[in-house]
Protein backbone atom coordinates (compact mmCIF):
# COMPACT_ATOMS: atom_id res chain seq x y z
CA UNK A 1 0.00 0.00 0.00
CA UNK A 2 1.37 3.47 -0.83
CA UNK A 3 2.63 5.73 1.91
CA UNK A 4 -0.23 8.23 2.28
CA UNK A 5 2.07 10.72 4.05
CA UNK A 6 4.65 10.90 1.28
CA UNK A 7 5.01 13.87 -1.04
CA UNK A 8 4.79 11.55 -4.05
CA UNK A 9 1.43 10.17 -2.97
CA UNK A 10 -0.06 13.55 -2.06
CA UNK A 11 1.06 14.97 -5.39
CA UNK A 12 -0.82 12.25 -7.30
CA UNK A 13 -4.02 12.21 -5.23
CA UNK A 14 -5.90 14.54 -7.66
CA UNK A 15 -5.05 12.06 -10.42
CA UNK A 16 -5.57 9.02 -8.20
CA UNK A 17 -7.63 7.10 -10.76
CA UNK A 18 -6.06 8.45 -13.94
CA UNK A 19 -2.35 8.11 -14.53
CA UNK A 20 -0.80 10.27 -17.26
CA UNK A 21 2.41 8.26 -17.52
CA UNK A 22 2.80 4.66 -18.63
CA UNK A 23 4.88 2.58 -16.25
CA UNK A 24 7.48 0.01 -17.23
CA UNK A 25 5.16 -2.68 -15.93
CA UNK A 26 2.53 -1.70 -18.50
CA UNK A 27 4.91 -2.17 -21.45
CA UNK A 28 7.29 -4.95 -20.36
CA UNK A 29 4.72 -7.77 -20.64
CA UNK A 30 1.49 -8.48 -22.43
CA UNK A 31 -1.05 -6.61 -20.32
CA UNK A 32 -3.65 -9.29 -21.05
CA UNK A 33 -1.59 -11.66 -18.90
CA UNK A 34 -0.43 -9.10 -16.34
CA UNK A 35 -2.10 -9.16 -12.94
CA UNK A 36 -2.43 -6.00 -10.88
CA UNK A 37 -2.58 -7.24 -7.30
CA UNK A 38 -3.76 -5.23 -4.28
CA UNK A 39 -3.11 -6.46 -0.77
CA UNK A 40 -2.11 -5.29 2.70
CA UNK A 41 1.57 -4.44 2.94
CA UNK A 42 2.30 -7.33 5.30
CA UNK A 43 1.06 -9.85 2.71
CA UNK A 44 2.98 -8.51 -0.30
CA UNK A 45 6.11 -10.62 0.14
CA UNK A 46 4.20 -13.90 0.45
CA UNK A 47 1.99 -13.08 -2.55
CA UNK A 48 4.99 -12.19 -4.71
CA UNK A 49 6.68 -15.47 -3.79
CA UNK A 50 3.63 -17.45 -4.93
CA UNK A 51 3.22 -15.51 -8.18
CA UNK A 52 6.92 -15.77 -9.03
CA UNK A 53 6.91 -19.50 -8.26
CA UNK A 54 4.15 -19.94 -10.83
CA UNK A 55 5.75 -17.55 -13.37
CA UNK A 56 2.78 -15.17 -13.33
CA UNK A 57 3.65 -11.57 -14.35
CA UNK A 58 2.29 -9.12 -11.83
CA UNK A 59 2.44 -5.65 -10.29
CA UNK A 60 1.78 -5.11 -6.61
CA UNK A 61 -0.29 -2.19 -5.29
CA UNK A 62 0.14 -0.09 -8.43
CA UNK A 63 -2.16 2.95 -8.63
CA UNK A 64 -0.97 4.50 -11.89
CA UNK A 65 -3.13 2.64 -14.38
CA UNK A 66 -4.15 4.85 -17.32
CA UNK A 67 -6.48 2.54 -19.23
CA UNK A 68 -8.58 -0.04 -17.38
CA UNK A 69 -9.82 -1.91 -20.45
CA UNK A 70 -8.57 -5.53 -20.77
CA UNK A 71 -6.82 -5.34 -17.40
CA UNK A 72 -7.27 -7.72 -14.48
CA UNK A 73 -7.09 -6.37 -10.95
CA UNK A 74 -6.97 -8.88 -8.11
CA UNK A 75 -7.32 -8.39 -4.38
CA UNK A 76 -6.13 -10.56 -1.52
CA UNK A 77 -7.26 -10.24 2.08
CA UNK A 78 -10.38 -8.22 1.31
CA UNK A 79 -11.23 -7.54 4.95
CA UNK A 80 -7.73 -6.11 5.55
CA UNK A 81 -7.66 -3.73 2.56
CA UNK A 82 -7.57 -0.02 3.28
CA UNK A 83 -10.39 2.34 2.31
CA UNK A 84 -8.10 3.78 -0.38
CA UNK A 85 -7.50 0.35 -1.89
CA UNK A 86 -11.19 -0.53 -1.79
CA UNK A 87 -12.14 2.76 -3.45
CA UNK A 88 -9.54 2.20 -6.14
CA UNK A 89 -10.84 -1.30 -6.90
CA UNK A 90 -14.47 -0.15 -7.02
CA UNK A 91 -13.58 2.65 -9.40
CA UNK A 92 -11.52 0.28 -11.55
CA UNK A 93 -14.51 -2.07 -11.86
CA UNK A 94 -16.71 0.85 -12.83
CA UNK A 95 -14.14 1.89 -15.45
CA UNK A 96 -13.97 -1.45 -17.26
CA UNK A 97 -11.38 -3.48 -15.37
CA UNK A 98 -11.96 -7.08 -14.38
CA UNK A 99 -11.78 -7.19 -10.58
CA UNK A 100 -11.75 -10.49 -8.71
CA UNK A 101 -10.19 -12.28 -5.76
CA UNK A 102 -6.62 -13.37 -6.38
CA UNK A 103 -7.26 -16.97 -5.31
CA UNK A 104 -10.19 -17.23 -7.73
CA UNK A 105 -7.96 -16.00 -10.54
CA UNK A 106 -5.18 -18.43 -9.62
CA UNK A 107 -7.70 -21.29 -9.49
CA UNK A 108 -8.47 -20.70 -13.15
CA UNK A 109 -4.81 -20.53 -14.16
CA UNK A 110 -3.39 -23.31 -12.03
CA UNK A 111 -6.30 -25.72 -11.44
CA UNK A 112 -5.28 -26.04 -7.81
CA UNK A 113 -5.36 -23.77 -4.77
CA UNK A 114 -2.21 -22.04 -3.56
CA UNK A 115 -2.59 -22.89 0.12
CA UNK A 116 0.05 -20.33 1.13
CA UNK A 117 -2.56 -17.67 0.31
CA UNK A 118 -5.62 -19.38 1.80
CA UNK A 119 -7.89 -17.14 3.83
CA UNK A 120 -11.28 -17.34 5.50
CA UNK A 121 -12.95 -15.21 2.79
CA UNK A 122 -12.16 -17.84 0.18
CA UNK A 123 -13.06 -20.84 2.32
CA UNK A 124 -16.39 -19.46 3.52
CA UNK A 125 -17.63 -18.45 0.08
CA UNK A 126 -20.40 -21.04 -0.16
CA UNK A 127 -21.30 -19.96 -3.70
CA UNK A 128 -18.38 -22.08 -4.84
CA UNK A 129 -19.83 -25.26 -3.33
CA UNK A 130 -21.50 -26.97 -6.29
CA UNK A 131 -23.15 -29.55 -4.04
CA UNK A 132 -24.49 -26.96 -1.60
CA UNK A 133 -28.21 -27.57 -2.24
CA UNK A 134 -30.33 -30.51 -1.14
CA UNK A 135 -30.93 -31.58 -4.75
CA UNK A 136 -27.22 -31.64 -5.50
CA UNK A 137 -26.53 -33.60 -2.31
CA UNK A 138 -29.04 -36.19 -3.49
CA UNK A 139 -27.39 -36.24 -6.91
CA UNK A 140 -23.99 -36.95 -5.40
CA UNK A 141 -25.41 -39.61 -3.07
CA UNK A 142 -27.14 -41.24 -6.02
CA UNK A 143 -23.86 -41.28 -7.93
CA UNK A 144 -22.08 -42.80 -4.91
CA UNK A 145 -24.60 -45.62 -4.49
CA UNK A 146 -24.95 -46.32 -8.21
CA UNK A 147 -21.21 -46.47 -8.90
CA UNK A 148 -20.56 -48.54 -5.75
CA UNK A 149 -23.16 -51.19 -6.66
CA UNK A 150 -21.90 -51.34 -10.24
CA UNK A 151 -18.28 -51.73 -9.13
CA UNK A 152 -19.20 -54.37 -6.56
CA UNK A 153 -20.93 -56.41 -9.25
CA UNK A 154 -18.08 -56.02 -11.74
CA UNK A 155 -15.24 -56.69 -9.29
CA UNK A 156 -16.67 -59.63 -7.31
CA UNK A 157 -14.24 -62.12 -8.96
CA UNK A 158 -11.36 -59.79 -8.05
CA UNK A 159 -12.51 -59.80 -4.42
CA UNK A 160 -12.43 -63.61 -4.33
CA UNK A 161 -9.01 -63.91 -5.99
CA UNK A 162 -7.53 -61.20 -3.76
CA UNK A 163 -8.88 -62.84 -0.59
CA UNK A 164 -7.35 -66.19 -1.56
CA UNK A 165 -3.98 -64.59 -2.44
CA UNK A 166 -3.78 -62.69 0.86
CA UNK A 167 -4.52 -65.81 2.92
CA UNK A 168 -2.11 -67.89 0.83
CA UNK A 169 0.85 -65.55 1.34
CA UNK A 170 0.63 -64.51 4.98
CA UNK A 171 -1.19 -65.18 8.19
CA UNK A 172 -3.80 -62.77 9.44
CA UNK A 173 -7.15 -61.41 8.35
CA UNK A 174 -8.13 -60.67 4.76
CA UNK A 175 -9.44 -57.24 5.58
CA UNK A 176 -7.81 -54.39 7.46
CA UNK A 177 -9.74 -51.83 9.49
CA UNK A 178 -8.35 -48.51 10.68
CA UNK A 179 -9.83 -45.41 12.28
CA UNK A 180 -9.93 -42.45 9.90
CA UNK A 181 -11.39 -38.95 10.20
CA UNK A 182 -14.30 -38.14 7.93
CA UNK A 183 -17.09 -35.61 7.49
CA UNK A 184 -17.16 -32.92 10.21
CA UNK A 185 -14.22 -34.61 12.00
CA UNK A 186 -16.23 -37.73 12.82
CA UNK A 187 -14.10 -40.86 12.94
CA UNK A 188 -15.08 -44.13 11.28
CA UNK A 189 -13.51 -47.49 10.48
CA UNK A 190 -12.14 -47.58 6.96
CA UNK A 191 -12.06 -51.00 5.31
CA UNK A 192 -9.28 -52.25 3.02
CA UNK A 193 -7.78 -55.48 1.78
CA UNK A 194 -4.76 -56.11 3.99
CA UNK A 195 -1.57 -55.23 2.11
CA UNK A 196 0.90 -55.32 5.01
CA UNK A 197 2.11 -57.95 7.40
CA UNK A 198 -0.14 -58.56 10.39
CA UNK A 199 2.05 -56.72 12.94
CA UNK A 200 2.85 -53.74 10.67
CA UNK A 201 2.31 -51.15 13.42
CA UNK A 202 3.71 -52.97 16.42
CA UNK A 203 6.11 -50.01 16.92
CA UNK A 204 3.39 -47.35 16.52
CA UNK A 205 1.75 -45.42 13.71
CA UNK A 206 3.92 -44.18 10.86
CA UNK A 207 3.52 -43.01 7.27
CA UNK A 208 3.29 -45.67 4.60
CA UNK A 209 6.06 -45.20 2.03
CA UNK A 210 6.35 -46.31 -1.59
CA UNK A 211 8.96 -48.99 -0.86
CA UNK A 212 7.60 -49.90 2.57
CA UNK A 213 9.19 -53.11 3.89
CA UNK A 214 5.98 -53.93 5.75
CA UNK A 215 4.10 -54.43 2.47
CA UNK A 216 3.69 -58.03 1.30
CA UNK A 217 4.20 -59.18 -2.30
CA UNK A 218 0.46 -59.43 -2.82
CA UNK A 219 0.15 -56.07 -1.06
CA UNK A 220 2.47 -54.38 -3.54
CA UNK A 221 0.31 -55.53 -6.43
CA UNK A 222 -3.07 -54.63 -4.93
CA UNK A 223 -1.73 -51.22 -3.88
CA UNK A 224 -0.37 -50.49 -7.34
CA UNK A 225 -3.66 -51.44 -8.96
CA UNK A 226 -5.78 -49.85 -6.17
CA UNK A 227 -7.48 -53.19 -5.55
CA UNK A 228 -6.79 -52.73 -1.82
CA UNK A 229 -9.28 -49.82 -1.84
CA UNK A 230 -12.23 -51.86 -3.18
CA UNK A 231 -13.69 -52.75 0.26
CA UNK A 232 -14.23 -49.02 0.83
CA UNK A 233 -17.21 -49.36 -1.48
CA UNK A 234 -18.93 -50.75 1.62
CA UNK A 235 -17.99 -47.55 3.50
CA UNK A 236 -19.61 -45.61 0.65
CA UNK A 237 -22.83 -47.62 0.84
CA UNK A 238 -22.91 -47.00 4.61
CA UNK A 239 -22.68 -43.25 3.94
CA UNK A 240 -19.30 -42.80 5.63
CA UNK A 241 -17.48 -42.02 2.39
CA UNK A 242 -18.12 -40.86 -1.17
CA UNK A 243 -16.71 -42.33 -4.36
CA UNK A 244 -14.86 -39.05 -4.96
CA UNK A 245 -13.44 -36.74 -2.29
CA UNK A 246 -10.30 -36.02 -0.27
CA UNK A 247 -8.68 -39.20 0.99
CA UNK A 248 -9.38 -39.75 4.72
CA UNK A 249 -6.40 -39.48 7.04
CA UNK A 250 -5.70 -40.74 10.55
CA UNK A 251 -6.29 -38.36 13.43
CA UNK A 252 -2.79 -38.93 14.79
CA UNK A 253 -1.34 -37.53 11.55
CA UNK A 254 -3.96 -34.80 11.17
CA UNK A 255 -2.99 -33.24 14.49
CA UNK A 256 0.57 -32.82 13.18
CA UNK A 257 -0.39 -31.77 9.67
CA UNK A 258 -2.80 -29.02 10.77
CA UNK A 259 0.07 -27.32 12.59
CA UNK A 260 2.02 -27.00 9.34
CA UNK A 261 -0.62 -26.83 6.59
CA UNK A 262 -3.08 -23.90 6.54
CA UNK A 263 -6.73 -24.86 7.09
CA UNK A 264 -5.96 -28.56 6.85
CA UNK A 265 -9.17 -29.61 8.61
CA UNK A 266 -11.27 -27.79 6.02
CA UNK A 267 -11.05 -31.01 3.99
CA UNK A 268 -13.51 -32.47 6.49
CA UNK A 269 -16.34 -30.24 5.28
CA UNK A 270 -17.07 -32.95 2.68
CA UNK A 271 -17.12 -36.72 2.88
CA UNK A 272 -13.79 -38.40 2.21
CA UNK A 273 -13.48 -40.34 -1.04
CA UNK A 274 -12.29 -43.69 -2.34
CA UNK A 275 -10.47 -41.68 -4.99
CA UNK A 276 -9.93 -37.96 -5.41
CA UNK A 277 -8.42 -35.15 -7.43
CA UNK A 278 -5.16 -35.30 -5.47
CA UNK A 279 -4.83 -39.02 -6.21
CA UNK A 280 -5.02 -38.54 -10.00
CA UNK A 281 -3.07 -35.28 -10.21
CA UNK A 282 -0.22 -35.86 -7.77
CA UNK A 283 2.23 -38.73 -7.49
CA UNK A 284 2.42 -40.83 -4.37
CA UNK A 285 4.19 -39.35 -1.37
CA UNK A 286 4.42 -39.80 2.37
CA UNK A 287 5.65 -36.57 3.92
CA UNK A 288 4.37 -33.23 5.11
CA UNK A 289 5.47 -31.65 1.83
CA UNK A 290 3.50 -34.24 -0.14
CA UNK A 291 0.48 -33.66 2.10
CA UNK A 292 0.77 -29.94 1.36
CA UNK A 293 0.72 -30.56 -2.40
CA UNK A 294 -2.27 -32.89 -2.10
CA UNK A 295 -4.06 -30.31 0.06
CA UNK A 296 -3.89 -27.85 -2.85
CA UNK A 297 -5.97 -30.24 -4.98
CA UNK A 298 -8.30 -31.24 -2.14
CA UNK A 299 -9.25 -27.64 -1.44
CA UNK A 300 -9.70 -26.98 -5.16
CA UNK A 301 -12.03 -29.98 -5.37
CA UNK A 302 -14.08 -28.85 -2.37
CA UNK A 303 -14.57 -25.38 -3.83
CA UNK A 304 -15.32 -26.48 -7.41
CA UNK A 305 -16.85 -29.93 -7.05
CA UNK A 306 -19.59 -30.97 -9.44
CA UNK A 307 -20.96 -34.17 -10.91
CA UNK A 308 -18.89 -33.53 -14.04
CA UNK A 309 -15.70 -33.15 -12.02
CA UNK A 310 -16.52 -36.38 -10.18
CA UNK A 311 -16.99 -38.22 -13.47
CA UNK A 312 -13.73 -36.84 -14.84
CA UNK A 313 -11.87 -37.95 -11.70
CA UNK A 314 -13.39 -41.43 -12.02
CA UNK A 315 -12.19 -41.71 -15.63
CA UNK A 316 -8.73 -40.47 -14.58
CA UNK A 317 -8.70 -43.06 -11.79
CA UNK A 318 -9.33 -45.82 -14.34
CA UNK A 319 -6.40 -44.45 -16.38
CA UNK A 320 -4.14 -44.44 -13.31
CA UNK A 321 -5.08 -48.04 -12.50
CA UNK A 322 -4.65 -49.31 -16.06
CA UNK A 323 -1.27 -47.60 -16.52
CA UNK A 324 0.06 -48.83 -13.18
CA UNK A 325 0.58 -45.38 -11.69
CA UNK A 326 -0.99 -46.37 -8.38
CA UNK A 327 0.82 -47.04 -5.14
Amino acid sequence: MPDTTSLEFRATVPRFFQDSTRTAADTSVNTANLLYVYAPAHDVEAIQAVLERNAIPHVMNHYGIRDYQHKTLCFCGLSALSDIQLSFLVNAANSGARVEALLDRLDKRLNFVEVDLLNADYLLDNDKHQYATGYQHLLKRGLDVGVSLLLLALTLPIWLITAIAIKWESRGSIFFQQRRTGLFNQEFNILKFRSMCEDAEKDGARWASKEDSRVTRVGKFIRKTRIDELPQLLNVLKGEMSIVGPRPEREVFIRDLEKQIPFYRFRHTVKPGVTGLAQVRYTYGASVEDAMHKHRYDIYYIKHQSVWMDMRILFDTVRVVLTGQGV
